[in-house]
């Protein structure tokens, strides 16, 4: 709370993701700033990216350019699947995930499980066109309730399964490890997809190599795809894929279902899709 004052007197909000590389956003205005049981979350507003959302000092998204990051966490799984009837989401209170999945309108079941009904409170306020609405949704479940609990205990089945959490830090500590994959394995029909965010692998390459060792045991493929997301610093974000099916897809294959979807994208496509798939060198020495 003292750094965020401090930051607020010189007109600044700094980032401290990393202690030797900081990125600053000038605040217009501070629309919000509190603590909730689990985090000290901020919500200002700045004139190139609008609206910017921080957890606990660290930058979760912004007006402008959380289109790249929803639409690459919801579309690549739900695309590539071939016939997906039920999604869960954990995690994404700020409802632009849920926003996306929405558009698949062949889902029957979507349950989103949020450990901290603040972030959803202050997201339909302060943040409503991440949302859209989709919190008000019908097809919607929304469950609060401590995500590596639900998974041990819900009956349910799900053909995807989509993880948006923070950085293995505090209560998502538990989200990315070798327990928590486990638990969602057993919870994926045959041919389930699982995805979740991965961090900067340029900065947090441990990210990466802890998300691997912990589900190859547990899934036959395991892989990760990329992109770019100008307020995540470092380069391209990654985001970890894990599935027993070995999916063989085509960029005739993904332009026919998105075309089932009758909506435009903002940065998916077809071709994206399947690039994303191709790491640069450096992620690829990490393993």
């Amino acid at each position: 709370m003292l750094f965020l004052i401090a930051s607020l007197l010189s007109g600044g909000y700094q980032e401290t993701l990393y202690p030797d590389w900081k990125q600053t956003f000038l605040v217009e205005e501070m629309i919000y700033e509190e603590k909730s049981e689990f985090w000290d979350l901020a919500i200002f507003e700045n004139s190139k990216f609008g609206r910017v959302f921080a957890i606990d000092g660290i930058i979760q998204t912004t007006e402008k350019d959380e289109f790249i990051y929803h639409e690459m966490m919801a579309h690549v799984p739900l695309l590539a699947h071939d016939n997906p009837k039920s999604v869960l989401i954990i995690g994404g209170g700020d409802g632009g995930l849920l926003r996306e999945v929405l558009k698949h309108e062949q889902l029957q079941t979507i349950v989103q499980v949020e450990i901290d009904p603040t972030i959803i409170e202050i997201s339909k306020k302060y943040l409503p066109t991440l949302s859209s609405g989709a919190f008000e949704n019908p097809r919607a479940k929304i469950v609060i309730q401590d995500a590596a609990q639900y998974v041990k205990e819900t009956p349910l089945k799900f053909d995807v399964i989509i993880c948006d959490s923070n950085d293995p830090e505090g209560p998502a500590k538990v989200l990315f490890s070798s327990g928590f994959y486990k638990d969602c394995k057993n919870l994926l029909n045959p041919d389930g997809i699982f995805v979740n965010q991965n961090g900067v692998p340029f900065m947090q390459k441990d990210e990466l190599q802890l998300t691997r060792k912990n589900r190859q045991p547990h899934f036959k493929h395991v892989a990760f795809y990329t992109a770019p997301i100008p307020t995540y610093v470092g380069g391209f974000m990654a985001f970890g894929w894990a599935s027993d099916k070995d999916y063989k897809l085509t960029e005739e294959m993904l332009k026919l279902r998105l075309k089932e979807m009758a909506t435009k994208m903002k940065y998916y496509t077809p071709a994206i899709h399947l690039g994303s798939f191709a790491l640069p060198q450096y992620m690829l020495d990490i393993f």
